[in-house]
């Protein structure tokens, strides 16, 4: 039941982008210029919220524009009804729905959904994790040198050792290739797929990672924080890997 009411709220936000898709609609700032929310993140979020709470009316709620819906349930969505907003807003078809449900501290279940590339990626703890209902895994590729990665920028940071553009640049004047997106979910779901082979970023809302997060593993790879800690989506420091370059990026990201 908790799947097939992921599956739903997706299926019904991904209607309210496409219909909305190039506007117009009402555009304003948060955090800064350019930390964008649109009607359309509003919109969305509420029809995610509202298939949940027909069946489930006691689970907690984290979601990024209405923030805590507290309860005491031990089931928590953690909801990102537009990743990508920026792109959103400039009609930039690299945004998607994000839906992770946590048990207990620990990520279950997790759906991205791109419904302008229509790609569904859906993630069930020990169940593996799919693209349009097919299994997907992580790259094979064992060189760094050789791998393709993908990071985000914040929108604001200080002007402090290692950071964004100090990490980038280390990075890129190796000469491995690097991308930048837009949408932290996508970029965790294209690593999962074997797209990219590894992605790091250094402040992210847990919004942003949770689905993508067990998506990543569910396909055979590994996230954990720049220090190898464990994953958890209230770290703001995420990287994802295939495994298989993981110590290699972990030592670039942190400057070594």
């Amino acid at each position: 039941m908790l799947k097939a009411t992921l599956l739903k709220a997706t299926e019904a936000s991904g209607k309210i982008l496409q219909e909305y898709f190039n506007g117009p609609f009402e555009v304003t700032s948060k955090s800064s210029v350019n930390d964008l929310v649109t009607e359309v993140d509003k919109k969305s979020e509420a029809a995610i919220i509202s298939v949940i709470k027909e069946t489930y009316p006691d689970h907690f709620i984290l979601s990024e524009e209405v923030g805590e819906i507290k309860t005491s349930s031990t089931i928590k969505w953690i909801i990102d009804p537009i990743d990508g907003t920026v792109n959103f807003a400039n009609g930039i078809p690299i945004c998607c729905i994000s839906i992770g449900v946590e048990k207990d501290g620990e990520i279950i279940l997790g759906a991205v959904y791109n419904p302008f590339m229509n790609e569904l990626f859906v993630a069930e703890k020990g169940q593996g994790a799919t693209l349009n209902n097919k299994p997907i895994h992580v790259s094979s590729k064992t060189d760094i040198a050789k791998s393709c990665l993908v990071t985000g920028f914040p929108y604001q940071w200080e002007e402090t050792p290692n950071n964004p553009l100090i990490a980038f640049e280390s990075i890129v004047k190796r000469g491995i290739p690097v991308r930048r997106l837009g949408s932290a979910a996508i970029d965790l779901c294209w690593v999962a797929c074997g797209r990219f082979d590894g992605f790091y970023e250094h402040h992210l809302q847990p919004w942003d990672s949770a689905a993508g997060s067990l998506i990543v593993t569910e396909s055979g790879g590994k996230i954990t924080d720049f220090s190898g800690n464990p994953y958890s989506p209230y770290t703001k420091q995420v990287l994802a890997t295939n495994g298989l370059i993981h110590q290699a990026l972990q030592d670039l990201v942190n400057g070594k």
